[in-house]
């Protein structure tokens, strides 16, 4: 893995941490899943212009790229974030990071234990490190009264999340990933849209907060960061730019309590520094062995 691979990583995981604290500035001004449904569209169409502008074209995508199109749209953008969105009324910033980081373990857990997939005793205790770490974490939460529905919502967008990770192969592969990216935010804006007005209204408090963390969540988790792990895996693979979604539950609690000022215990840094090492075992489990070469003759 080379350093620019490692910044590209590092940055995505930054990026992709940071935007739970601007969620939940959003979803207490301003309902969830119509405002999410605005960003998409927003991030969709900006997307789209800038991929136009940068010679790509929706006519030469994959038949791959089309089908990570779709289910990206829904289950990662509708029901991933919007589960998010809506569970952040209730719970914490850094809580629904915490929650969010598992899906790789899922990944994992239903890669070995649906699909039959390989998993190396690393993997194996990495999976046990998660479910360690996730425990101690929900048990003090659980008595300190965060809401257990908020926190189901967090479980469930994470294992749509993974489900989708499964699903979806070759959508970097073959170019035009702005062109995806764009387009699979408008499937999840058109997706929302449908859906948002049968449980919310739109009724906004505007304020400046609202406005820049808006703002911020169209171009920086929307864009930027949906557009840098493409490239991710598109230069060195999905297993290996996975390991980086280690460092997110870090990044989460961090800048939650830097910007929300959100409490932090010490159950969530044991918790956090126990779910990132067995994210970290599953995914170093996962990649390939190097390959031995026989000695010369």
């Amino acid at each position: 893995m080379d350093i620019r691979a490692i910044f590209m990583g590092v940055g995505f995981a930054l990026m992709w941490a940071s935007a739970f604290t601007t969620t939940r500035m959003i979803v207490t001004e301003a309902p969830p899943l119509l405002s999410l449904a605005l960003r998409f569209a927003l991030s969709g169409g900006i997307g789209i212009l800038i991929a136009l502008a940068m010679g790509e074209t929706w006519r030469k995508l994959t038949p791959g790229q089309w089908r990570a199109v779709v289910i990206l749209g829904l289950c990662q953008n509708a029901l991933y974030l919007g589960l998010n969105w809506v569970a952040m009324q209730w719970i914490e910033a850094g809580l629904a990071s915490i929650i969010a980081a598992t899906m790789p373990l899922m990944v994992a857990f239903l890669g070995w234990s649906v699909l039959g997939e390989r998993l190396r005793p690393m993997g194996i205790a990495g999976l046990l490190l998660g479910l360690v770490g996730v425990s101690i974490i929900m048990g003090v939460r659980l008595q300190g009264g965060s809401d257990p529905v908020g926190i189901a919502m967090g479980f469930l967008a994470a294992l749509a999340l993974a489900i989708a990770a499964l699903t979806v192969r070759g959508a970097s592969g073959s170019g035009n990933v702005m062109m995806v990216v764009g387009l699979q935010m408008l499937v999840g804006s058109i997706s929302l849209a449908v859906i948002g007005p049968f449980f919310e209204s739109w009724q906004v408090t505007v304020t400046p907060r609202l406005a820049w963390a808006f703002a911020y969540t169209v171009f920086v988790p929307g864009l930027a960061a949906t557009w840098v792990w493409f490239m991710l895996v598109g230069r060195i693979g999905a297993v290996r730019a996975a390991t980086f979604h280690f460092l997110s539950p870090f990044f989460g609690v961090t800048i939650a309590a830097l910007v929300l000022g959100e409490r932090l215990g010490l159950s969530d840094v044991l918790g956090v520094a126990i779910i990132m090492a067995g994210i970290l075992a599953v995914q170093l489990s996962r990649a390939p062995a190097p390959v031995k070469r026989p000695p010369p003759s």
